[in-house]
Protein backbone atom coordinates (compact mmCIF):
# COMPACT_ATOMS: atom_id res chain seq x y z
CA UNK A 1 0.00 0.00 0.00
CA UNK A 2 1.12 3.53 -0.42
CA UNK A 3 0.35 5.78 1.53
CA UNK A 4 0.73 9.69 1.31
CA UNK A 5 0.95 11.84 4.53
CA UNK A 6 0.32 14.98 5.04
CA UNK A 7 1.32 17.54 7.28
CA UNK A 8 -0.90 21.15 7.07
CA UNK A 9 0.21 24.76 6.78
CA UNK A 10 0.22 27.57 5.03
CA UNK A 11 3.78 28.57 4.25
CA UNK A 12 4.84 24.91 4.63
CA UNK A 13 3.03 21.65 4.45
CA UNK A 14 5.55 18.12 4.56
CA UNK A 15 4.52 15.39 2.89
CA UNK A 16 6.20 11.94 2.70
CA UNK A 17 4.94 8.92 0.63
CA UNK A 18 6.13 5.42 2.31
CA UNK A 19 4.75 1.92 1.01
CA UNK A 20 3.85 -0.65 3.83
CA UNK A 21 3.18 -3.91 3.78
CA UNK A 22 1.47 -3.14 7.11
CA UNK A 23 4.79 -3.97 9.33
CA UNK A 24 7.84 -3.26 7.16
CA UNK A 25 7.22 0.04 5.45
CA UNK A 26 9.94 2.02 3.07
CA UNK A 27 10.32 5.11 2.10
CA UNK A 28 9.40 6.40 -1.25
CA UNK A 29 9.82 10.41 -1.52
CA UNK A 30 9.38 13.38 0.86
CA UNK A 31 9.52 17.00 0.76
CA UNK A 32 7.31 20.53 1.06
CA UNK A 33 4.77 22.59 -0.88
CA UNK A 34 6.13 25.98 0.36
CA UNK A 35 3.78 29.25 -0.39
CA UNK A 36 4.65 32.74 -1.09
CA UNK A 37 4.18 34.35 1.91
CA UNK A 38 3.67 37.48 -0.21
CA UNK A 39 0.75 36.49 -1.82
CA UNK A 40 -2.89 36.73 -0.82
CA UNK A 41 -4.55 33.85 0.88
CA UNK A 42 -6.43 32.97 -2.00
CA UNK A 43 -3.49 32.65 -4.22
CA UNK A 44 -1.45 30.08 -1.77
CA UNK A 45 -4.53 28.20 -1.12
CA UNK A 46 -4.87 27.47 -4.88
CA UNK A 47 -0.69 26.77 -4.96
CA UNK A 48 -1.60 24.29 -2.22
CA UNK A 49 -4.38 22.89 -3.67
CA UNK A 50 -2.56 22.51 -6.68
CA UNK A 51 0.56 20.85 -5.18
CA UNK A 52 -1.44 18.23 -3.59
CA UNK A 53 -3.42 17.68 -6.59
CA UNK A 54 0.21 17.25 -8.46
CA UNK A 55 1.10 14.65 -5.48
CA UNK A 56 -1.40 12.76 -5.97
CA UNK A 57 -0.81 12.09 -9.83
CA UNK A 58 2.80 11.52 -9.18
CA UNK A 59 2.52 9.34 -6.33
CA UNK A 60 -1.07 7.86 -6.84
CA UNK A 61 -1.67 6.93 -2.70
CA UNK A 62 -3.57 4.22 -1.77
CA UNK A 63 -4.64 6.07 1.48
CA UNK A 64 -3.96 9.84 2.09
CA UNK A 65 -3.82 10.50 6.05
CA UNK A 66 -3.36 14.29 7.39
CA UNK A 67 -2.47 15.21 11.01
CA UNK A 68 -5.54 16.94 12.66
CA UNK A 69 -4.51 20.57 14.08
CA UNK A 70 -4.12 21.44 17.60
CA UNK A 71 -4.28 24.29 18.57
CA UNK A 72 -5.11 27.24 19.68
CA UNK A 73 -2.67 30.11 20.50
CA UNK A 74 -3.07 32.01 17.69
CA UNK A 75 -6.57 32.49 16.19
CA UNK A 76 -5.98 33.89 12.90
CA UNK A 77 -3.34 31.31 12.63
CA UNK A 78 -5.30 28.82 13.13
CA UNK A 79 -8.13 30.15 10.77
CA UNK A 80 -5.63 30.65 8.06
CA UNK A 81 -3.86 27.02 8.80
CA UNK A 82 -7.29 25.28 8.50
CA UNK A 83 -8.22 26.92 5.41
CA UNK A 84 -4.96 24.90 4.06
CA UNK A 85 -5.78 22.26 5.69
CA UNK A 86 -9.84 22.64 3.83
CA UNK A 87 -7.96 22.75 1.10
CA UNK A 88 -5.69 19.86 0.88
CA UNK A 89 -8.69 17.72 1.72
CA UNK A 90 -10.75 19.00 -0.78
CA UNK A 91 -7.58 17.80 -2.94
CA UNK A 92 -7.50 14.68 -1.61
CA UNK A 93 -11.14 13.38 -1.85
CA UNK A 94 -10.99 14.36 -5.36
CA UNK A 95 -8.28 11.78 -6.00
CA UNK A 96 -10.01 8.83 -3.18
CA UNK A 97 -12.26 8.78 -0.59
CA UNK A 98 -9.78 6.68 1.44
CA UNK A 99 -8.84 9.75 3.86
CA UNK A 100 -7.78 9.53 7.50
CA UNK A 101 -6.79 11.74 9.96
CA UNK A 102 -4.70 11.30 13.36
CA UNK A 103 -4.53 13.52 16.34
CA UNK A 104 -0.72 14.70 17.15
CA UNK A 105 -1.29 12.55 20.52
CA UNK A 106 -2.58 9.59 18.12
CA UNK A 107 0.61 9.81 16.07
CA UNK A 108 3.21 9.96 18.98
CA UNK A 109 1.30 7.31 20.25
CA UNK A 110 1.94 5.09 17.12
CA UNK A 111 5.31 5.99 15.97
CA UNK A 112 7.48 6.08 19.63
CA UNK A 113 4.50 4.59 21.96
CA UNK A 114 4.13 7.41 23.98
CA UNK A 115 1.68 10.05 23.31
CA UNK A 116 3.79 13.07 25.21
CA UNK A 117 6.54 12.23 23.15
CA UNK A 118 8.60 15.19 22.44
CA UNK A 119 9.41 16.18 18.83
CA UNK A 120 13.07 15.00 18.47
CA UNK A 121 11.84 11.22 19.85
CA UNK A 122 9.59 10.85 16.91
CA UNK A 123 11.87 11.97 14.45
CA UNK A 124 14.31 9.64 16.06
CA UNK A 125 11.89 6.76 15.55
CA UNK A 126 10.92 7.92 11.73
CA UNK A 127 14.54 7.48 10.99
CA UNK A 128 14.64 3.89 12.39
CA UNK A 129 11.45 2.62 10.78
CA UNK A 130 12.14 3.78 7.19
CA UNK A 131 16.36 2.78 7.71
CA UNK A 132 17.21 6.42 6.73
CA UNK A 133 20.38 7.55 7.49
CA UNK A 134 18.96 10.41 8.81
CA UNK A 135 15.94 12.32 10.00
CA UNK A 136 14.30 13.79 7.30
CA UNK A 137 14.43 17.60 7.35
CA UNK A 138 13.06 20.29 7.07
CA UNK A 139 10.80 19.15 9.99
CA UNK A 140 7.56 19.59 8.46
CA UNK A 141 8.66 16.40 6.20
CA UNK A 142 9.28 14.35 8.76
CA UNK A 143 6.31 15.08 10.89
CA UNK A 144 4.28 14.51 7.47
CA UNK A 145 6.40 10.82 7.33
CA UNK A 146 4.92 10.18 11.01
CA UNK A 147 1.76 10.62 10.21
CA UNK A 148 1.90 8.24 6.89
CA UNK A 149 3.80 5.44 9.49
CA UNK A 150 1.11 6.34 11.75
CA UNK A 151 -1.68 5.04 9.23
CA UNK A 152 0.38 2.21 8.16
CA UNK A 153 0.16 0.91 11.70
CA UNK A 154 -3.35 1.42 12.34
CA UNK A 155 -4.42 -1.34 9.54
CA UNK A 156 -6.44 -3.44 12.39
CA UNK A 157 -8.84 0.27 13.82
CA UNK A 158 -8.01 2.44 10.39
CA UNK A 159 -11.95 2.32 9.97
CA UNK A 160 -11.86 4.40 13.42
CA UNK A 161 -9.33 7.57 11.62
CA UNK A 162 -11.26 7.44 8.50
CA UNK A 163 -13.41 11.02 7.61
CA UNK A 164 -16.72 10.69 7.06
Amino acid sequence: MIILGVDPGLATIGWGVIESDGHRHRLLQYGTLNTDTKSTLPIRLRSIYEGVKQLTQIFHPDHIAVEELFFARNVTTALSVGSARGVILVAAAQYTENLYEYTPMQIKQAVVGYGKADKQQVQSMVKLLLGLDEIPRPDDAADALAVAVTHAHSAKSRALFKIR
